[in-house]
């Protein structure tokens, strides 16, 4: 389990999610996406130290820790900088894919909704 003291940039991103969700443009998404992710953050390597979150865009809420209502609908795994690079738009998610800097599982069809668009865009970080 990951170590919760490590600040990660990730972070970040994960509180703008939660306030992104209330407004007009992340409830839009909701009924857009409907879909549930959960992503897997690591400081350095992919599958060490992971910290876990949750995108339900079906209930509209982001929290730390994994899923607990069944089986996300998708699950990703990122290195803290590839992540924050994808979310920002810095990075294509299928480039990503394909270099190995973000692993799947789950439905496919759920992942190709994950793009950086159901991010905030981001005010200075």
């Amino acid at each position: 389990m990951a170590d919760t003291s490590t600040q990660l940039k990730s972070d970040a991103i994960f509180e703008q999610m939660k306030l992104h969700l209330t407004t007009d443009a992340g409830k839009a998404l909701i009924k857009k996406i409907g879909l549930v992710y959960q992503i897997n953050i690591a400081p350095k390597k992919i599958g060490f130290n992971e910290k876990v979150y949750v995108v339900d865009l079906k209930k509209g809420e982001t929290k730390e820790g994994p899923y607990e209502g069944g089986k996300p609908d998708a699950t990703f795994s990122f290195k803290d900088d590839d992540f924050v690079k994808i979310a920002t738009g810095k990075m294509n998610p299928q480039i990503a894919f394909m270099r190995g800097a973000m692993k799947i599982k789950g439905s496919i069809s759920a992942a190709q909704k994950f793009t950086p668009d159901i991010f905030p865009k981001p005010s200075k970080m």
